[in-house]
């Protein structure tokens, strides 16, 4: 899995590829979490477009970045979810606890 971030205006955008799964998603945590807690990013918004795959590992650690943007008052928007990944938030029940969006124009829109 690589991580790439960058800004626009006050958003930080993740633009992850590859697997999120029990070797990967620890970066991938440690990224969420440095930004919204410690830089306190208005909104982070995470394009999973290049990831193929996500195991429960990774879906714990998109949840810990949604519990950390609500606890400082950020927003944490996903977009670009293949089908397979939005069937895992779907079965899981979470499609619905996440904001998410198609592609970037509109997860980066006010």
């Amino acid at each position: 899995m690589q991580i790439a971030a960058r800004h626009l205006d006050k958003t930080t955008i993740f633009d992850v590829s590859g697997d999120i799964d029990l070797a990967t998603s620890p970066e991938l945590r440690k990224a969420l979490l440095r930004e919204l807690r410690e830089a306190r990013a208005p909104r982070v918004v995470l394009n999973l477009k290049q990831v193929r795959y996500i195991d429960s590992s990774g879906v714990a650690s998109l949840v810990e970045g949604l519990k950390a943007s609500r606890d400082v008052g950020s927003r944490f928007v996903l977009f670009g979810l293949n089908k397979t990944i939005r069937e895992v938030l779907q079965l899981s029940k979470l499609l619905r606890i996440f904001e998410v969006y198609d592609d970037e124009e509109q997860a980066v829109a006010p």
